[in-house]
């Protein structure tokens, strides 16, 4: 059986998905003017809430596959928002943390994307914003296959 549009806005990881990417293509036209892209500032709310971490760890928080975000990083060090610092007792290992300038650029692009969450959730209520809020979250840690 072939699905239909029907089906599809009834299959809520297709509504979830094309959701996220309208957000995503908002924030993307509002971090223009900061001058960073989506995925850099995944890494920066990260790194502002988590603190220093691994790619590892960061790929999984992002939601950013490694490779990818590698090359997101680069830029990012090139541009002195991150630093990459050796782990004390494991030198393959590095630590990514924020630079004062990658901590100020997350201050004033935070604010585009708290715009662009308003626009997205603005036909719902608080109380209906926390519920799916919730929902999502109960779900979220019950699929989850990591402890972050």
């Amino acid at each position: 059986m072939t699905a239909g549009p029907d089906q599809l806005e009834g299959f809520t990881p297709y509504v979830m998905n094309r959701i996220m990417a309208r957000y995503n293509k908002g924030v993307e036209e509002a971090l223009k003017d900061v001058g960073i892209t989506v995925a850099q500032m995944r890494a920066l709310a990260v790194l502002t809430e988590n603190g220093p971490c691994t790619i590892n760890t960061l790929s999984v928080l992002t939601v950013i596959k490694q490779p990818t975000l590698s090359r997101t990083l680069d830029t990012m060090e090139a541009a002195g928002l991150i630093r990459r610092e050796a782990d004390a007792k494991d030198s393959r290992i590095r630590h990514i943390q924020l630079t004062e300038t990658g901590k100020r650029v997350h201050e004033t692009a935070w604010p585009a994307m708290l715009r662009m969450q308003d626009v997205m959730f603005s036909v719902l209520s608080a109380d209906d914003r926390k519920m799916m809020n919730d929902l999502l979250l109960r779900v979220f840690y019950s699929i989850r296959q990591h402890d972050f």
